[in-house]
Formats: structure tokens, C-alpha cells, sequence
């Protein structure tokens, strides 16, 4: 896959005009890639020495542990995300990853960061700004679990996920592929299994949308979007900001 056609690159060009420079050093952060089974974490709590990924395929949870056993997922990565990246300038790892699918990622070390940042200051802003669009993910996800109700909480989240990935080229306003168990969804929305189960089948029901055999699909796309109260403006997807 030609550098300009990964998910990395199309995700990072929606903030920056790449430029061939800047291409080419993101060419060099895909040059030491790994695969990674399900279910065995990339990344422990508390680890220190780590390196952080670019991922390429398949799909990862970041999650926490509490003491009782209990997991709640922070969030689910895609293709094209970075894994582990605060994690990497921290002196120890704050969080879990866990690969939700065999996954392929690109290992990238710290001082290949900041050696590309150096020669690429409109780099180190793309993915200041990537950094930013997650944490506005992680405050719609908190306002969410505090004050949406369950069929809005998961509208809202699964119409999130499929503007993340329509960004990368792995979605449409028709849906798209997606891996993730009743469960999964259940650690990360805050519900049981049982609730998330009952919800799907009243949004399916509702003709607004499905989730079967491994795929989302939006019936009423905007219907969806105004029982969720959807607004893709904290998603920043409008286009690059700096030419």
C-alpha cells in the first residue's frame, strides 16, 4: 500500500495538506510493522519501556481494570489511530490495549517521533490534533455515561464509530463492518449485556438501525443522528485547516 493511501495519512490529512517531506516521514513510521493476536494486550497498566503503534488493521480496545475485576473500555481504536501514545511520553503506561481482532501495527519509538516532529513542525500539529479530536471523544463518551439514556448512549457511540471510520475509508452513511461483542459494547457504554442486547433490537425495531453478523447498518441515518442529538462538529472533519 502506497504511504498516501494508508489510514494514518488519510486521517491526518483531514487536519494537514500533507506535503511530500511530510509524507515521506510517515512512510518511515509504517517501516517496523508487527501482528498481534486477540485478546493478549499490547500494552499493560503500569508497564514502563514501551513503544507506541500506528495501526494499520483490525481493531483495539484501551481499557482500565478496577479492583474488584471490573473493566471499563475508555475506547475503541481503529485503523489509523495511534496506540499507546501518552502512554510513550509518560514514564509508565496509564492503560490497557487489547487487540478486539488480529491486528497489524506499526512499531514507532519515541525518538522517531520526535526526530519527525523536529523536521516537520505541521506533523507534530496533525497529530496535536489527532490528540485533541480523542479527547473530545472521551468528553462526549463521559457525557454519554452521565446523561444519555441507553438507546441515545449507543446511537450516539455506534454513529461515532462510523464517522471514524468513514474518515479512514472503512465506512459509509450506510454503515460499516464492525467486530465488536454485546459485551465489548457493554464495558465501554457502561451498560450489561443484557441492556445492550435490549437496545439493539429496540433501535432495530424502530427502523432506525442493525447490528447483525459483524455489521452496522443505518437505516434512518437522520433519524439516528436526532435521537442521538449527533453532532459531528467535535469530530473536526471538514476538511485540512492548514494548506
Amino acid at each position: 500500500m502506497q504511504v498516501q493511501d494508508t489510514p494514518l495519512v488519510r486521517k491526518l490529512g483531514a487536519f494537514v495538506a500533507l506535503s511530500d517531506p511530510e509524507l515521506e516521514i510517515l512512510g518511515r513510521m509504517h517501516g517496523r510493522p508487527r501482528s498481534f493476536p486477540a485478546g493478549v494486550d499490547m500494552v499493560h497498566e503500569g508497564q514502563v519501556k514501551r513503544s507506541a503503534y500506528v495501526l494499520a488493521s483490525g481493531w483495539v480496545c484501551s481499557y482500565k481494570t478496577v479492583a474488584g475485576g471490573g473493566r471499563q473500555i475508555v475506547d475503541f481504536q481503529v485503523p489509523g489511530d495511534f496506540l499507546g501514545l501518552r502512554s510513550l511520553l509518560f514514564r509508565t503506561a496509564d492503560h490497557n490495549i487489547e487487540p478486539v481482532t488480529r491486528v497489524e501495527a506499526s512499531e514507532v519509538l519515541i525518538s522517531e517521533l520526535i526526530d519527525g516532529f523536529t523536521r516537520a513542525p505541521r506533523l507534530a500539529t496533525a497529530v496535536l490534533w489527532a490528540a485533541s479530536r480523542d479527547e473530545a471523544m472521551v468528553v462526549e463518551h463521559l457525557v454519554s455515561i452521565g446523561r444519555r439514556n441507553a438507546q441515545e448512549r449507543t446511537a450516539h457511540f455506534l454513529l461515532e464509530l462510523g464517522a471514524r471510520l468513514t474518515l479512514v475509508g472503512l465506512g459509509t452513511q450506510e454503515g460499516y463492518a464492525c467486530p465488536l461483542s454485546q459485551y465489548l459494547l457493554a464495558d465501554a457504554l457502561g451498560l450489561s449485556a443484557v441492556h445492550i442486547n435490549r437496545v439493539l433490537r429496540e433501535l432495530r425495531e424502530a427502523g432506525l438501525m442493525s447490528f447483525q453478523k459483524g455489521r452496522v447498518e443505518f437505516h434512518d441515518f437522520a433519524a439516528l443522528v436526532a435521537l442521538a442529538d449527533f453532532d459531528l462538529a467535535y469530530l473536526d472533519h471538514d476538511g485540512p485547516l492548514l494548506k
